[in-house]
């Protein structure tokens, strides 16, 4: 049988603590790192070592795995004081499930590789802390095949669905396409509601009525009835979302391609998040309308 490979996470906030737990027990060994002490000492309560700073989570791993919630946040880590770049070497890895900026994520990989010769993946995740906990995250991944092939084994373990889309930073121009889907998908579904509320239909029945159609989908079984119910729980920030459709709006605009729903959309995210409800799942858009 052959050995887990050792991981160095830097990262355990929202998606990554669960991530972090799971992996645990399927039996890796993991040194953990966070800005956040909370968060560490959550990872070391679950069976996690911690480490001081990003370079000795990683320092002997096989994997060095990150989960930061900004491009800033990514560039500190890995090229800052007591950063990744500082102590690792090749046959090491680095596999990025962070979403950041298209152009930063290729740059930062040709830095990280010509200063130390370890190649990066870039492997942003949908689906939310659940499904970081339970194995089943859509996993879309940028990196060179041979690179992707050695990491295979722990994609098994973190993905129900992983994608190997191209070379660097294929993965998360992937993951911009995602959340324009999702912004967009979710003012829809938040029309959807108020429509059918003001019109006085059973607006709870409209899933069971789509079924099947051209409207069915996952936002409308999944995301539409928490809308109608109100279910705000802090399941995935709004303010999170709010920075993935600024970093869409931002790719979009240096590719010169009109997005103009993306552009309403993220007025939408922009008002909720201004109002006070960056804490809210992304459902909360709904509030906006006022009934």
């Amino acid at each position: 049988m052959t050995a887990k490979p050792r991981l160095g996470y830097v990262g355990v906030g929202l998606m990554g603590l669960p991530m972090v737990k799971r992996l645990l027990s399927l039996g890796y060994a993991v040194r953990a790192y966070d800005i956040v002490p909370d968060r560490v000492e959550a990872a070391r309560a679950a069976g996690a070592t911690v480490a001081r700073s990003p370079a000795a989570a990683v320092a002997d791993v096989d994997l060095a795995l990150l989960n930061l919630p900004t491009t800033e946040a990514v560039e500190q880590a890995v090229f800052g004081e007591n950063g990744v770049a500082s102590v690792i070497r090749q046959p090491q890895l680095v596999i990025d499930f962070s979403t950041i900026k298209v152009e930063k994520c290729k740059a930062f990989a040709a830095k990280l590789r010509e200063k130390t010769g370890v190649g990066w993946i870039d492997a942003p995740v949908s689906g939310g802390p659940p499904a970081s906990g339970a194995g089943s995250l859509t996993v879309m991944a940028g990196g060179e095949a041979a690179e992707i092939e050695r990491a295979q084994g722990l994609f098994a373990d973190v993905a129900g669905r992983f994608t190997h889309m191209g070379p660097t930073g294929s993965g998360m121009v992937a993951k911009m396409l995602n959340q324009l889907i999702v912004g967009c998908g979710y003012a829809v579904m938040a029309e959807a509601a108020v429509l059918a509320e003001a019109a006085g239909i059973d607006a709870s029945r409209l899933p069971e009525c789509l079924g099947g159609g051209h409207a069915d989908g996952s936002l409308l079984q999944r995301i539409y009835p928490r809308m109608v119910n109100r279910d705000f729980a802090p399941q995935g920030y709004a303010r999170q979302l709010l920075k993935d459709l600024e970093m869409v709006n931002e790719f979009a605009g240096l590719l010169k391609a009109p997005t103009p729903m993306m552009g309403e959309a993220l007025s939408l995210y922009r008002m909720l998040v201004h109002l006070g409800h960056a804490e809210l799942d992304g459902v909360a858009l709904v509030k906006l309308y006022g009934r």
